[in-house]
This record gives C-alpha cells, sequence and structure tokens, in this order.
C-alpha cells in the first residue's frame, strides 16, 4: 500500500509519519510539506497512492484545494484530513473526503481509517503496475522496476503494447534495432535481452509475467494493472488520465498513440453531443 502524509510543519509531518508507520508497517510511505510537491508527484511521477492523510490549513494550496485536484489527478485516492480544527468537518465532507482525523493523532487512529477504506482501495497484490501514459513505467510495490539494460525495459513495453499477442524474433528485431545487421547476431542479442526481462522480473516474484513458447514471447495482461488496457475497459480514472502522450520514450509507439488520441477525441465529441 501507498500512503502520503501531508503537512507543512514539520513537527506535524514527523508525528503523522510515525502514526501511519506504527499502524500499517508494510506501507510505502512518502511524506510532503506541501501539497503542491504531492500533487506532482501523483501528476508527473505517475504515483497512485491509496490513501492521502493531509492536514487542511497548508500554504499555496490548502488540504481542502488538495482534495478537489485530486479527483482529477488521481480519481481512486481516498483523502483523510489531518487537523486541530473542527471547523472544517462540514467542508471536508462537502469535497467528499474519506475521513477526518482530530489532532493529537494516535496510530488507532489511522488503523481505524485504513480499515475503513473499500475492498476497491485495497492493495491488488502480484499485480506489475504499468504506466504507458507519458512516458513508459514499471512499478513494483510503488517503487520503480530497475532493469540492467535500457532494451530491456523496451523490450517489456513493446510486448505490453501489443496486449497479450505472440511475437517473434524476427518481429521484435525490426522494432528494437533500425539496422539490425547480422541477422544471427540480432537474434542472440534477442535472446541476451529476454533472458535480462525474465531474470529482472524473477528477482521480484513475478515471471509468469512473461509466456514462452516456440520461439514466441508474450505477456500475460492479468498480472498487469497497466492504464493502457484499463482505458480499453472504459474506466474512467485511466481515460480522464490520458493526455495524448502513450510511451513517449519510444518511436514505434506512435501509431497507438495516434490510435488513442482519435478515441479521445470521438468520446469528447459524444459528451459534447450529449450535452
Amino acid at each position: 500500500m501507498l500512503i502520503f502524509a501531508i503537512d507543512d510543519e514539520p513537527k506535524a509531518l514527523r508525528v503523522l509519519c510515525r502514526c501511519i508507520e506504527e499502524a500499517e508497517p508494510g506501507a510505502v510511505l512518502r511524506a510532503f510539506d506541501t501539497a503542491v510537491e504531492a500533487l506532482d508527484a501523483i501528476r508527473s511521477g505517475g504515483l497512485r497512492p491509496q490513501v492521502v492523510f493531509s492536514d487542511i490549513e497548508m500554504p499555496a494550496i490548502s488540504g481542502l484545494e488538495f482534495a478537489v485536484a485530486l479527483k482529477t489527478a488521481s480519481p481512486d485516492t481516498k483523502v483523510v484530513f489531518v487537523t486541530a480544527f473542527s471547523q472544517y468537518a462540514m467542508e471536508a465532507f462537502r469535497v467528499r473526503a474519506h475521513g477526518y482525523i482530530m489532532k493529537p493523532l494516535t496510530p488507532e487512529d489511522v488503523r481505524t481509517e485504513l480499515d475503513e477504506l473499500p475492498m476497491a482501495m485495497k492493495p491488488q497484490k502480484n499485480r506489475l503496475r504499468v504506466r504507458c501514459f507519458g512516458s513508459f513505467e514499471v512499478f513494483w510495490q510503488e517503487e520503480p522496476l530497475k532493469f540492467k539494460r535500457r532494451q530491456t525495459k523496451e523490450l517489456l513495453a513493446y510486448l505490453i503494447d501489443r496486449m497479450g499477442v505472440s511475437c517473434t524474433s524476427e518481429e521484435l528485431i525490426t522494432v528494437l534495432w533500425d539496422d539490425p545487421g547480422n541477422l544471427k547476431d540480432a537474434k542472440h542479442a534477442i535472446r541476451n535481452l529476454v533472458s535480462d526481462l525474465r531474470e529482472t522480473l524473477k528477482q521480484i516474484g513475478m515471471e509468469e509475467v512473461l509466456i514462452r513458447r516456440g520461439g514466441h514471447i508474450a505477456v500475460r495482461e492479468e498480472l498487469l494493472d497497466c492504464d493502457y488496457y484499463r482505458m480499453l475497459t472504459g474506466d474512467m480514472a485511466a481515460v480522464n488520465a490520458f493526455r495524448g502522450e502513450y510511451m513517449s520514450n519510444y518511436s514505434w509507439a506512435e501509431l497507438t498513440a495516434g490510435t488513442l488520441h482519435f478515441r479521445s477525441m470521438l468520446r469528447q465529441a459524444d459528451r459534447s453531443a450529449d450535452a
């Protein structure tokens, strides 16, 4: 579970983090002293916390303003306000905050709020989280997955783009190299990349993501939490997250990017017609 903690007062932030760590020892915790930084981590960094514990009275962006912005940036994230001022209670629930804790808080307060999370917000185990919108990135337990080779990561990106369709070595060669040179050497390089990818996934216990049969390779879609896949199923959070960029670090992804942009334009046209 990824949890954000936000408070502009250093001492209050330390107390909040300690309570979260005691209440949920296995959580990945990110602390911020401004809501602006937290929003940037979500919008630009691609992080999707299950829950945010936030102060309300903060400079630049208040906790209430943060909650409103969060509905667009990460609609599934829940907000729990932590404040010393009870007069904000009605306003907090107006912006559909998940919870409201009065300071001084305790680990028991945090645990109570976490226990009240809807089942849909419980972290999904044994799935890689994949971000295709913007630049391509893969996360394991909310940390970027590290690849030994740049092309190993690109190989996985292409397999994800193919959505479970089996790929041959020849196809992968044409995608990964503009001028593959000697075909025999290129096939050997592909085998090395596939082996490297399998070892990378094996280190986190996710080698089953890859399917290898008779010289063909593909991915198991059901083991991936992917914004691209969710958009295609009509998930509105993923639809709203698409801003016209798809795997922007790879030129071969431009075709899919164009298709998604066209789908997005059609959806906007349908909304305008309904309005």
